[in-house]
């Protein structure tokens, strides 16, 4: 099943794709079900009030995560990629104080964050670790509709049905048909050999398979741009990071001072190294403090592929927007392989699916970006993942800070470096990206929960209360 660059690129919000953006598109999902969905409404009954179960690693972290915010915001009757995140605290405390929702075309339900709002840390729902249950009530309380949904990674949201269907062998009925319906590695390279396009030309034909060239474009450059729009706000902000870790934000006193040793002509040798860290964690610092961000592949690692682009805006200026939407189409097609084999879910298979797979990504549309064959394209995404294979989930407090702001800048570094390794040889390697992937899948499936996204274990007990 093919999977569009624009769906594993999301435009939302702050801090988490699984723990805050697919919470609320889960939430504005369960709002539609209420006033349009077919289901069997008694004679004379109406929805009165709603309420909400997390169970899994949304129970353990969705404080840190804002989770419960998201739902809220969600069944208010706003989307990630549209909420203005400078309005999110006065709709939160809105719905606090008065114990109700008012979303755009629906009735006032009531909703009390006390009450109607659970954290399930005993029962985990049986589809995913990011399961929520929505339930619709009468005045009386008698339950009027009950739907579960499961956050999936990097924004992607399904409910029972969905999973069942996404885990079946056969592909939707309704799935785009497209030219180059690659599942694999080796198949995305044999169809380039045969093809003789690029990787970036292939993802480019399936795209277009349901968008016109001037919306895929426009779209593409929007991504681009947010991106880099991130990253500037992050350069430009300072103070303490929220959610009680009193951890400053740290990319701006550092861009200031590569800024001055530039004006000095101070010699660093380790320049491009220092700028992509900045620029990773510029990113990830917006995100923590719930900015807009894009899902790459998802929040917590959103900061690598934006670093590597503006690394590239940066050391080489002779890329314009053509470069940057092959460098998206080649790192989506690389992203879409991992997830449709393996996962980019913490809560799944730990931050090598997160970071992990973000750096892959980077490194392939690097590498393609600097002229590489689809053969060096794949190695470059290799050489990245391979090494991030084992690397858990395991946030301080449940905040997207600790240690996933640097992690996210060591992501960058090592994805310009696999691209930079694999443009030195041909293309030819010992370990397929297929292999690495599956390693990945078996890693997650073997690695203890503790150390999936649910702050049970490593740095998130080993460090001291403060």
């Amino acid at each position: 099943m093919f999977l569009s660059t624009l769906d594993l690129y999301k435009i939302g919000i702050g801090p988490s794709s699984s723990h805050t953006m697919g919470p609320m598109t889960a939430a504005a999902r369960f709002l539609r079900e209420v006033g349009e969905g077919h289901w069997p409404r008694p004679q004379g009954a109406s929805v009165a009030r709603l309420r909400v179960f997390l169970h899994g690693s949304l129970a353990f972290t969705g404080v840190g995560h804002a989770t419960d915010r998201a739902v809220v915001l969600g069944l208010a009757g706003f989307e990630p990629a549209t909420i203005d995140p400078d309005r999110v605290e006065e709709v939160v405390a809105s719905v606090k104080a008065e114990g109700r929702v008012r979303p755009e075309g629906h009735p006032a339900y009531l909703f009390d964050f006390a009450r109607d709002l659970a954290f399930d840390r005993e029962r985990a729902l049986p589809g995913h670790a990011n399961g929520m249950a929505f339930e619709a009530l009468d005045r009386n309380g008698l339950m009027l509709l009950r739907r579960i949904y499961y956050s999936i990674g990097g924004g992607f949201v399904v409910d029972e049905d969905e999973l069942q269907r996404k885990d079946a062998p056969a592909p939707p009925s309704d799935a785009p048909k497209v030219p180059f319906p690659f599942q694999s590695a080796a198949d995305m390279l044999a169809m380039a050999e045969r093809s003789k396009l690029s990787i970036a030309e292939m993802q480019r034909a399936n795209e277009l398979s349901v968008l016109s060239e001037r919306e895929l474009d426009a779209r593409l450059d929007a991504i681009a741009e947010t991106m880099a729009d991130c990253v500037r706000r992050g350069l430009r902000e300072d103070g303490i990071m929220p959610g009680g870790l009193e951890i400053r934000r740290r990319a701006k006193a550092i861009h200031d001072r590569l800024q001055e040793d530039a004006r000095r002509n101070v010699f660093q040798p380790l320049l491009a190294n220092d700028w992509l860290s900045v620029y990773a964690m510029a990113v990830n610092e917006e995100n923590a403090c719930g900015g807009r961000v894009v899902t790459a592949p998802t929040n917590g690692a959103a900061g690598v592929v934006p670093a590597v682009m503006q690394y590239v805006r940066h050391f080489h200026p002779e890329a314009g927007a053509r470069e940057l939407r092959a460098f998206l189409l080649t790192s989506a097609a690389i992203g879409g392989i991992i997830k449709r084999n393996a996962s980019i879910s913490g809560a799944e298979v730990g931050c090598q699916g997160e970071v992990g797979s973000a750096s892959a990504m980077a490194a392939a549309g690097l590498a393609a970006l600097m002229g590489a064959t689809p053969l060096q394209v794949e190695n470059a995404a290799e050489i990245a993942l391979e090494h991030h294979l084992g690397m858990t989930c395991d946030p301080v407090r449940g905040l997207v800070q600790v240690p996933c702001i640097e992690r996210n800048a060591f992501g960058a570094v090592k994805a310009v470096t696999a691209a930079s390794l694999a443009m030195k040889g041909e293309g030819l390697h010992f370990v397929p990206l297929d292999a690495c992937i599956e390693t990945m899948r078996q890693t997650g499936r073997d690695m203890d929960h503790r150390y999936k996204e649910t702050s049970l274990g490593g740095l998130a007990v080993n460090l001291p209360e403060c």
